[in-house]
């Protein structure tokens, strides 16, 4: 965050901005923004015949000029009891044409259905990575978004150093960040001091909770998944990180922050015979919402098999293997590549090398798992 100098602050003491609007008739716009919006007049002028007065209010000063060359325009207006504010009423039009929007101060999230398709995302067919916001570059993972319920993307920074980051929160139902490539410095609101994220490891961001990215490696890569695929950052300018709370076992609407490594990680039978996988209790953690698995093969082939989760994605971190489907596709996978199964198809991996790896995050965390044929028949 750019920090301004003493003399820039002392010089910027008395700046204020307003919202210039025209308006035909003054007269009547004054009893709309006093009464029905509750804004309050700072001036008007001049007195015998007024053509300029200011209201103040909820946040916002606005400047209304008789026969000003600037449109009406919208004003949005949010609060936490709509019932209470302009007798009730959503949308209305002030008498100079201004529209205003009455809407909920924090409204609750909104998850789109899943569109649930079947995706194949190979990082040898890619066009070149798309350069976004503080020079990183990303891949769109999933470029349906499964109609907007999840967003992931391959993300990664080649120059590191210094993150111009601030203290933020996503309105989310669920995000992970996993380290794919080299290692990253972060912050958590109630987690303690700031840690190294290292490869092989991820954290969960529950929902709001402040967080910031401080320093980066050269050449890192994360993945990161989003539900849904749209969702809101807004950045917290009063509190600093690390805070004074330490709170581990905190919820966040009931899911609490996890940093999973891969050093304390125990490995187990999986849900597919023929993998092994490290659970990060993610799942246990989010109360079901979603699971995260490392997934490791020890032979080389599975049974053929379909699952009943709403979501199941995989990325494939390193080796190789064949996805075959029971539409008779069969796709060569290897490190970078992704793929995304719906419900009810049956699928197996083949031809699996001795060191593949996958990451595969499901929404729900539990969900059931059914044998359709043997890996030998």
């Amino acid at each position: 965050m750019v920090k301004l100098s003493l003399l820039k602050v002392e010089c910027m003491k008395n700046v204020k901005a307003e919202i210039v609007i025209s308006t035909p008739n003054l007269r009547s716009d004054l009893p709309f923004f006093s009464n029905v919006l509750e804004m309050q007049l700072e001036s008007i002028f001049p007195a015998d015949d007024p053509a300029v007065a200011v209201f103040s209010g909820h946040g916002l000063r606005i400047r209304l000029e008789r026969g000003s060359e600037y449109p009406p325009g919208k004003i949005n207006i949010f609060t936490d009891n709509k019932k209470c504010f302009a007798d009730g009423k959503s949308n209305l039009v002030a008498p100079n044409g201004t529209k205003i929007e009455v809407l909920d101060l924090d409204p609750p999230l909104e998850i789109p259905q899943t569109n649930h398709s079947f995706l194949v995302k190979r990082l040898k067919d890619e066009a070149p990575w798309i350069i976004g916001r503080a020079g990183m570059h990303y891949r769109d993972l999933i470029p349906d978004r499964l109609g907007g319920s999840i967003i992931a993307s391959h993300i990664r920074i080649p120059d590191g150093g210094p993150v111009p980051d601030m203290v933020h929160y996503h309105t989310v139902g669920f995000q992970l960040i996993y380290c794919y490539k080299g290692w990253v410095d972060l912050v958590y609101e109630d987690q303690g001091p700031a840690f190294r994220l290292h490869e092989g490891n991820c954290v969960i961001q529950p929902p709001k909770i402040r967080h910031k990215v401080l320093y980066a490696s050269d050449n890192i890569e994360v993945i990161e998944i989003g539900v849904p695929a749209e969702h809101v950052t807004t950045i917290d300018h009063d509190m600093a990180l690390p805070n004074k709370e330490f709170n581990p076992d905190r919820l966040f609407q009931d899911q609490k922050f996890v940093h999973h490594r891969k050093s304390e990680a125990i490995w187990d039978n999986f849900r597919v015979k023929g993998l092994k996988s490290r659970d990060t209790l993610i799942s246990k953690n989010t109360k079901n919402v979603a699971g995260v698995h490392i997934i490791r093969a020890i032979t080389k082939k599975t049974d053929w098999v379909s699952h009943n989760a709403d979501i199941l994605f995989n990325f494939v971190l390193e080796g190789s293997m064949i996805l075959e489907n029971d539409t008779d596709n069969i796709f060569h996978l290897k490190s970078g590549d992704a793929f995304v199964i719906p419900p009810k198809m049956v699928t197996r991996y083949s031809n699996i090398s001795d060191n593949l790896e996958l990451l595969e995050v499901s929404l729900p965390g539990e969900f059931e798992t059914e044998i359709i044929r043997k890996f030998n028949t």
